[in-house]
């Protein structure tokens, strides 16, 4: 957790705020630590986040969980879905305007909770519905369980608001 950054590689000189737990360090001084606490801050994009990342982590390919909320980010920054063992991901209370972003996160294997609220896009009719059947596997969502009733009504706006891909057969290949 760091203070009020503008820019990701403003944590590169910032000393994390303790927490309840210490923090936990290998011998090459970097954290041993799966989770990335970046909220509160004044953060408008994510550049160079892999690189700081890497930099602060001992082992960045295990980050199972990042906080970026309260911030400022307008877009889903991509870097965010090169991190294949994120399960816990907080966006809320940003700038995030189209619901679209959220396709990015699809690809993440084991995303089980997220949090959107507090953004624009919550504004957006089907907001609830379309992020649940856009990421079938997350199991909270802004800080509720998702429930088997959600599901089936997530199932349902799909099929009325969301147009299946049609298919051109080649006439060549006939």
């Amino acid at each position: 957790m760091v203070e009020f950054q503008a820019s990701v590689t403003d944590l590169t000189s910032e000393e994390p705020r303790t927490g309840l737990r210490p923090l936990r360090h290998s011998k090459s001084g970097k954290s041993l630590t799966q989770s990335l606490w970046l909220n509160n801050n004044v953060l408008n994009d994510l550049k160079d986040f892999s690189h700081v990342v890497s930099l602060l982590l001992e082992h960045p390919e295990n980050l199972a969980w990042i906080d970026l909320s309260f911030n400022d980010l307008s877009s889903i920054d991509p870097v965010l879905t090169t991190f294949f063992n994120l399960s816990v991901l907080y966006l809320h209370g940003n700038s995030i305007q189209r619901l679209g972003e959220v396709n990015k996160l699809a690809v993440l294997p084991r995303l089980r909770s997220l949090t959107l609220h507090g953004n624009p896009i919550e504004e957006e009719k089907g907001y609830r519905q379309y992020v649940l059947c856009t990421l079938p596997r997350i199991t909270t969502f802004d800080f509720s369980g998702v429930t088997k009733a959600d599901r089936t009504t997530a199932e349902v706006w799909k099929r009325m608001n969301i147009k299946p891909k049609k298919f051109r057969i080649k006439q060549n290949a006939l």
